[in-house]
């Protein structure tokens, strides 16, 4: 077998073989980001203006390729301007998987602090408070926060800092409650904030049966760690988004097991 270099083609290094991977990866994140959103087809058509503006450049059409160029001169403005919230979320989401600010010993003072809070509420409030306004159909819309901060979310509503109780759930959710559009922000066996606003996803591939609440619900875990559980009010059915991704009709038992695994 011959070498790369003798048969006239470039050696590949194992730092190339590093490059290809990272830009692979961060390709198929910014994929997995982008998919079902109107970002793809924006995508698609600057795929297309560029291929363009190289056959005419090869072509030798100078006024069509004069064009396509002046248009890719302010393109990276234009990238930013258009791209603004997805550029937001990618960010968002660099940050939450590389926090590395904080010390061993405050990961583990701050895994010690949930496990004493799940063992004191064990989500038996927020269970209860689902299950009751379930069975009542009663709409509702609980974030739980994770690790990202969510003040901007809080900022949004009325601040309440209570302890987590059934009743006090379902009062907050009550029809005729001043505080019951909206959502509440919860974390460990604390109620934060009510009345909140979120925003709502852009995705293409959701349900078109899926209404406000449930696109708030998904639209909020695109951006930020949390995980939020929605009671359906026309149909009673509990379920969660995480990550963008939505899980309908589960049980009590579903929802505390997920409550428990995503350390909410």
């Amino acid at each position: 077998m011959f070498p790369l270099a003798i048969l006239g083609l470039p050696t590949l290094r194992l730092i190339d073989v590093l490059d290809i991977a990272i830009v692979a990866a961060l390709v198929y994140t910014i994929y997995r980001m982008a998919r079902g959103t109107n970002v793809m087809i924006i995508f698609w058509a600057l795929l297309i203006l560029l291929l363009v503006w190289r056959v005419a450049d090869a072509l030798g059409m100078r006024l069509l390729g004069a064009i396509l160029s002046a248009v890719a001169s302010v393109g990276l403005i234009a990238l930013v301007v258009i791209f603004q919230p997805e550029i937001r979320k990618f960010l968002l989401f660099l940050g939450t998987k590389t926090q590395l600010d904080e010390s061993l010993w405050k990961r583990l003072q701050f895994w010690r602090h949930q496990q004493q809070n799940k063992s004191a509420s064990s989500y038996e409030a927020y269970v209860n408070a689902c299950m009751h306004m379930a069975q009542s159909k009663t709409g509702a819309l609980i974030v739980f926060k994770r690790q990202n901060s969510v003040d901007e979310l809080i900022n949004t509503g009325e601040r309440i800092d209570a302890l987590a109780s059934s009743a006090l759930i379902e009062a907050l959710f009550f029809k005729n409650s001043p505080l019951h559009d909206g959502a509440v922000i919860a974390h460990g066996n604390q109620l934060l904030a009510a009345r909140c606003i979120l925003p709502v996803t852009s995705r293409l591939d959701i349900d078109p049966n899926l209404g406000l609440r449930h696109r708030s619900a998904i639209g909020v875990t695109e951006v930020l760690d949390v995980l939020s559980v929605i009671v359906s009010e026309e149909t009673g059915a509990i379920s969660y988004a995480l990550g963008g991704q939505i899980h309908h009709d589960i049980s009590p038992v579903e929802l505390r097991q997920a409550l428990e695994k995503y350390e909410c």
